[in-house]
């Protein structure tokens, strides 16, 4: 079977305690062709270095005994992991494939990955958008890879989310975004994202099925065509990035994901939820409040 390249982007900013949990749950994902891309957007907090020490072994992150989602990211994966770290500047040149191609005989054998962590320093707060667009550049210029995904790094992933979303991708085609299922880290039976509804008269957004519990929720299909979708979490393929380009970074957070999401609509193209794909959300960790996309 055919396994595309994957490149997983998480943004961090002052949350690296938060993204490290998220990068032990997607270093177990059981998809067998992706790289992990970390940018850091200058946080004050030298974030860049704690996780660099993660990678090094040199520290771990807590997770309370009793919490039900703690099989996702622990025990924690083998250290060292190798890893790259760039500038934006190196970064958006493509790095050094050269020192990259060294460093996967370096892996350990439990991670699921076959590629070194790449970490990039923004040197400024971009927001989410600019932030995510330079783990893009960086994936553009390498060219070497079917899809990106974006991943809160305030999240947890179940195990096969990335191949199920994969595989969606590869069932409906490149000409499409996908999204999936998405959970409260902090009430996990209840969801925060269900897909999503865009009111063009209105300009917001609602999260299907937002608060109700996944046991009171009847399922007609696991893939469902949607006109909005949370950039928490995102498959966008090479052909949409090329056709569409990067997210607007005139935005600073929020509205970038209901910008895109109509961009897509607009050109004809399509919005698929994947409920079987399915993560947890600090809904809030990561900015400090609850998120909300309207244009206006």
């Amino acid at each position: 079977m055919n396994y595309p390249k994957v490149y997983i982007i998480l943004l961090n900013y002052n949350g690296w305690a938060d993204t490290v949990e998220c990068l032990e749950s997607v270093l177990r994902n059981d998809y067998p062709n992706y790289q992990v891309i970390v940018v850091d957007n200058n946080s004050p907090n030298n974030s860049m270095e704690y996780l660099k020490a993660w990678a090094e072994g040199k520290l771990d992150v807590w997770v309370n005994p009793n919490n039900s989602l703690r099989n996702l990211s622990f025990p924690p994966v083998s250290k060292p992991l190798p890893y790259v770290y760039y500038t934006r500047e190196e970064a958006e040149k493509g790095g050094n494939p050269e020192i990259e191609e060294e460093l996967k005989n370096k892996i350990p054998k439990d991670t699921t990955s076959k590629y070194p962590l790449v970490f990039i320093q923004s040197g400024d707060n971009l927001g989410f958008a600019g932030g995510n667009n330079v783990g893009i550049r960086y994936a553009l210029v390498k060219n070497d890879f079917d899809v990106v995904i974006l991943l809160n790094n305030d999240t947890v992933i179940k195990r096969d989310a990335i191949s199920i979303l994969v595989n969606a991708r590869l069932k409906f085609g490149e000409q499409a975004i996908y999204g999936g299922r998405i959970y409260y880290y902090s009430d996990p039976e209840r969801l925060w994202y269900d897909g999503g509804k865009f009111n063009e008269w209105l300009g917001r957004t609602i999260h299907l099925n937002k608060g109700k519990l996944k046991h009171d929720i009847k399922i007609s299909s696991r893939i469902k065509e949607v006109n909005f979708i949370t950039f928490c979490y995102v498959l966008i393929p090479k052909f949409i990035l090329d056709k569409i380009g990067l997210l607007d970074e005139s935005y600073f957070m929020y509205v970038e994901d209901l910008d895109y999401s109509y961009k897509v609509w607009k050109y004809g193209y399509k919005l698929y939820h994947v409920v079987n794909s399915e993560i947890w959300h600090k809904v809030g960790a990561s900015s400090g409040e609850e998120e909300v996309s309207e244009f206006s």
